[in-house]
């Protein structure tokens, strides 16, 4: 089926636009994008060179996409900003392309983007991920999947946000939140295990008691980060969720949330 266009918006001609796509009057889009089928762009949205965005996404009034990256190394290259399916993104988000040639900036499937959320350059979005009103991620960041970010949360560069993980509203991070906890408070700091997530994504409940007794290893103890993982490795029954917090613990470079560097 044929895209609803609106004539009262300014599209390149260069631009790819697939089928059954609505745009509403006064969306801007450059030469250097392609849209899937069946998306939804709301009045008053810039989509700029780079842009790469799949099918079934919805993005409203006021947002920018693959806007040019607040950088002090970025000297005009071209880069991407690719998105994935099924993402809404309310207004007013704005989302970076990468700093430079042949990099990306990656938002996933199944995300959504409340009011007001910034997505810096070369940070790359799992899937089903929310980020609330004015959440702001810097460069550079690694968000996995089903993580949550609550109204004003800041991630500093770098940083990583592990599967399943929650920051709180308020809380800025300028180091790692291993997957499926809650992180919060000023400092930041552990604040248990995110059961609701865990439940959600149908994680025993016996696994998540394994979970809890993983972190108290990492986070009860005086135990450095490295230690603790030989103690996990050691103590607690090993599954698909261990290894996930192993590994994650593991490649940390900038340490985890009330760690130190180990």
């Amino acid at each position: 089926m044929a895209s609803e266009i609106s004539p009262k918006a300014e599209i390149s001609p260069k631009a790819k636009i697939g089928d059954n796509c609505k745009i509403f009057p006064f969306v801007y889009i450059e030469d250097d994008v392609v849209i899937g089928d069946n998306c939804i762009i709301f009045p008053f949205v810039s989509i700029l060179n780079g842009t790469r965005m799949g099918n079934n996404n919805k993005v409203h009034q006021g947002a920018v996409l693959a806007a040019l990256p607040q950088d002090f190394n970025f000297r005009g290259e071209k880069s991407e900003m690719v998105i994935g399916n099924f993402n809404i993104i309310r207004e007013n988000v704005v989302i970076n392309r990468a700093t430079h040639t042949g990099g990306q900036t990656v938002i996933g499937n199944h995300n959504f983007l409340m009011e007001g959320a910034h997505i810096s350059h070369d940070t790359k979005v799992g899937n089903h991920c929310v980020f609330g009103y004015g959440a702001k991620i810097a460069g550079d960041c690694e968000i996995s999947n089903g993580a949550i970010f609550s109204t004003s949360a800041i991630a500093n560069a770098k940083t990583r946000v592990g599967e399943g993980a929650m920051v709180q509203a308020g809380t800025t991070i300028s180091k790692d939140v291993p997957p499926y906890i809650v992180a919060g408070g000023a400092p930041v700091a552990y604040h248990g295990t995110n059961t609701t997530m865990m439940t959600a994504y149908g994680i025993d409940e016996k696994v998540q008691k394994h979970i809890a007794n993983a972190y108290r290893l990492v986070f009860n103890g005086q135990n450095s980060v490295f230690d603790a993982v030989l103690q996990i490795k050691d103590q607690v029954p090993d599954s698909e969720e261990i290894r996930t917090i192993i590994s994650f613990l593991d490649s940390t470079k900038l340490g985890i949330i009330g760690k130190t560097m180990f």
